[in-house]
């Protein structure tokens, strides 16, 4: 196994140190796009191809893009739904940031004729 491939597999989201102190008091916004995420179709096995953009206002913390790169990357050998990866994303993200607002769009590759686009936005739930 190589060093990434290691670094994926014990990678937890969880952990505190992936979280930094949003030392700004003013509201901003932040904007992550991962271009590269990668899961599995829980029926067939195919890989499915997406970008994910994150989009939250920070209230006390921040992700540290390393983290947030590494945690996308923990999906690929996953088998896992379109549906359950974009809600699964935003559940723990929006659990460990706390944001005042936060919005992840998983646009997924088209296969099979179809193409799928997942939103979830903190101010439309």
């Amino acid at each position: 196994m190589k060093y990434g491939e290691k670094e994926i597999k014990k990678f937890d989201i969880n952990s505190k140190e992936h979280y930094w102190a949003n030392k700004h008091k003013k509201s901003y916004v932040i904007h992550i796009e991962l271009p590269e995420f990668m899961c599995r179709c829980p029926r067939s096995g195919y890989p499915d191809f997406a970008t994910i953009k994150l989009s939250y206002i920070p209230s006390a913390k921040v992700i540290e893009l390393k983290a947030i790169k590494l945690y996308i990357n923990s999906f690929t050998d996953r088998y896992i739904s379109h549906e359950d990866s974009a809600n699964e994303i935003y559940d723990t993200l929006y659990k460990k940031l706390k944001p005042n607002w936060m919005k992840i769009t998983a646009d997924f590759n088209p296969r099979g004729n179809v193409h799928t686009v997942i939103e979830i936005d903190s101010d439309k739930l």
